[in-house]
């Protein structure tokens, strides 16, 4: 019993971890999320040539927004 509570305890760790190094991985980077009628859902990255039409666009409304 304290081996599983040991592994399970060690799982949710690196879960908690993981996240974290996610999170700062992708935090400053911009991106575009397509979202179809469908319910499927297309990312386009910062780097895209399609997201680099679509980025200036929502930043400036997303400026127009909050100011």
């Amino acid at each position: 019993m304290p081996r599983r509570k040991f592994v399970t305890g060690l799982a949710l760790a690196a879960s908690l971890a993981g996240a974290v190094l996610f999170r700062r991985r992708s935090r400053g980077r911009d991106r575009v999320d397509l979202y179809y009628d469908d319910g499927s859902t297309l990312s386009l990255g910062d780097g895209s040539p399609e997201a680099s039409i679509v980025l200036p666009l929502a930043r400036r409304v997303l400026a127009a927004a909050t100011s």
